[in-house]
């Protein structure tokens, strides 16, 4: 990437000083502690700092820098009224500029997963990028845009959002060619109100995409399957339980930590290996699969492509360390993905006994006490034991407890200590155990407290 200050203010636009405008810019940062040279330092406010006051560190290292305030006359700048929607204009300014086809992706549950096998189906063919991490949100998909190279063929980039308004600014940057739409959940209900206001804000999405795009959806989902031949997009579906969709898996067989299946429809047939457990990872891997088979990738390389597939972070991580078996999905939860994730638990091999480690699912609004006294009552049919954490989380020891799961397998906690060491006591070499919460739970730290030797 190179642009010049000068296309940066016509981008966003800002003003530069004239003796500046033909300063050229490699790459862009929001961080001033890895700032390098020729980048643009984007400085951005948060809750408890603002990026303006790291300028002159920034510039140590970088070529220019975004700024609301008036510098030194000295410092090379481009002036904007606001650096974040700046931000979005140069994301948007320079996906303009490449030639490249973009995918989308977007859901309730699934987002991550379904970019990385996408990306990795479509890399067998294309040069291809893909969202960094999950940096799916105003400040993410821009910059995961800017790192995008100028040869390449085709972006796959994942788009996330919990309000009205958001799915429509962050489609405007990243202007899909295809867009995926995993599933409609429950997650975010709280400021959705309901699943139908969750499919209205992800079907934001299409506000970007020209009028000869591609909607891939899952036709097992009703509101999806509700939505076929009344948008002006080609509509391709996949599924497992329709049959009318376009594609469609079968003979699904599960082998320990993985999965088989056919696959067939879109006029190929053919067999895949999935690493990873779970029906909702079917899913995942059809969608990818759809969108090969759209861009004519060969079966072959789809079939290598998905082999090859490993999930990332805290998502799903099967591990075995000092006796037990680890199911790390602590990342993030909502009602389908816990509801996965104990699906999972209860059909994993196990030698011991199954321990459902959960905490609070957030966002849920006045739905929180019912999803999550649900999620008690599938715990007791998948479990042996449950550990909750969270006020939220008390619902589900209701839950268990009502489903038939004894009151004496049951336990709740206040904080993360308390359930790390109680962990420890009752747990034994070869059982298995989930840890999986809303992000802000920090389930990931109950499991490094739990695998601690300094616990007691």
């Amino acid at each position: 990437m190179e642009l010049t200050l000068k296309q940066i203010a016509e981008w966003t636009r800002g003003r530069v000083a004239p003796e500046f405008a033909d300063i050229a810019i490699t790459g862009v940062t929001t961080d001033s502690r890895d700032a390098k040279a020729g980048e643009l330092f984007v400085p951005l406010a948060g809750e408890t700092f603002d990026g303006h006051d790291y300028i002159s560190s920034a510039m140590h290292n970088c070529a220019a820098t975004l700024s609301e305030r008036q510098l030194d006359p000295s410092v090379p700048a481009v002036y904007v009224s606001d650096t974040l929607r700046a931000l979005g204009d140069i994301g948007r300014g320079y996906r303009k500029s490449l030639s490249m086809t973009v995918v989308g992706i977007t859901g309730s549950v699934g987002k991550t997963t379904t970019k990385e096998m996408t990306g990795l189906v479509l890399a067998s063919k294309f040069r291809t990028a893909k969202t960094d991490k999950n940096f799916n949100n105003n400040i993410g998909l821009p910059r995961s845009i800017l790192r995008i190279e100028p040869d390449c063929e085709v972006a796959v980039l994942e788009m996330g959002m919990n309000h009205f308004g958001e799915m429509a600014y962050l489609t405007s940057i990243a202007l899909p060619d295809v867009v995926v739409i995993t599933n409609i959940g429950t997650a975010h209900i709280e400021y959705l109100g309901s699943r139908e206001g969750i499919l209205q804000a992800k079907l934001e999405i299409t506000e970007g995409m020209h009028k000869g795009g591609t909607l891939v959806l899952n036709g097992d989902e009703p509101l999806l399957w509700n939505l076929k031949g009344t948008l002006p997009y080609r509509m391709v579906y996949f599924g497992i339980e329709n049959p009318d969709c376009d594609l469609r898996a079968r003979e699904i067989v599960v082998q320990g930590d993985c999965t088989s299946f056919h696959v067939e429809g879109l006029r190929n047939e053919f067999e895949v290996f999935l690493p990873a457990p779970g029906r909702h990872n079917i899913y995942n891997a059809l969608a990818a699969l759809t969108v090969g088979t759209l861009f004519e990738v060969e079966p072959g390389k789809m079939q290598s492509a998905i082999a090859e597939f490993h999930n990332t972070g805290n998502r799903q991580r099967i591990f075995e360390k000092s006796g037990f078996t680890i199911i790390d999905d602590s990342y993030n939860a909502g009602p389908e993905s816990m509801e996965a994730a104990l699906r999972v638990l209860a059909d994993h091999a196990c030698s011991g006994r199954r321990i459902a480690v959960l905490g609070d699912m957030l966002e849920l609004g006045n739905c929180s006490m019912a999803e999550h006294y649900k999620v008690g009552r599938l715990a007791a049919v998948s479990a042996d034991l449950l550990f909750t954490y969270g006020s939220n989380a008390e619902r589900m020891v209701t839950g268990a407890i009502t489903g038939g799961m004894p009151a004496n397998c049951v336990y709740h906690f206040d904080s993360h200590e308390q359930m790390a060491r109680m962990l420890r006591n009752r747990a034994r070499a070869g059982d298995l155990l989930l840890f999986k919460g809303s992000h802000g739970m920090r389930m990931d730290h109950v499991l490094e407290l739990f695998l601690s030797p300094e616990q007691k």
